[in-house]
């Protein structure tokens, strides 16, 4: 790797650089099949409600942000067509927010990302070195516990 200093990164450096370049390049491929509007934070709302529904309470204490953090962040992505609010089945003062089709396009999109992505490392460095790299990085977070784990897929 190349780097304007005479020293090799810090390891921890390293990885937070190479995550950087990931996202650089997950948004541009997001932008270039019409997602140009995702906003840096959308990802990780994206991931929760993928899984299930949740109430803003539910994605503030998920992504261990303020409600009105996690009301400001919703407000955009309902703004843009990602996100809508429902009617919650069993409690009428809480409104249930679900990913819209544009949204679930979204997440499909950067999902396909992830996917191209590592397969083009194999192709340009091999499946070993790559399968190696993931067994590295499955190791650095085997030790957390699923609370360090979860805080971890946080935007703060």
């Amino acid at each position: 790797m190349s780097t304007n200093t005479a020293e090799p990164l810090d390891f921890g450096v390293l990885l937070n650089v190479a995550f950087g370049a990931f996202k650089v390049q997950l948004h541009r491929y997001l932008a270039e099949a019409g997602f140009a509007d995702v906003g840096p934070s959308f990802g990780y709302v994206f991931r929760l409600l993928a899984a299930r529904p949740a109430s803003l309470r539910d994605v503030a204490e998920r992504l261990g942000i303020t409600a009105p953090g996690a009301q400001k962040l919703v407000d955009d992505m309902v703004a843009k067509g990602y996100v809508q609010r429902l009617e919650h089945p069993s409690d009428g003062r809480v409104k249930q927010l679900v990913l819209t089709e544009r949204g679930q396009q979204a997440v499909a999109t950067a999902r396909r990302f992830h996917a191209m992505f590592e397969q083009g490392l194999a192709q340009r460095l091999g499946a070993r070195e790559v399968a190696a790299a993931r067994e590295v990085l499955e190791q650095v977070v085997a030790h957390l516990s699923d609370a360090e784990l979860e805080a971890g897929l946080r935007p703060f």
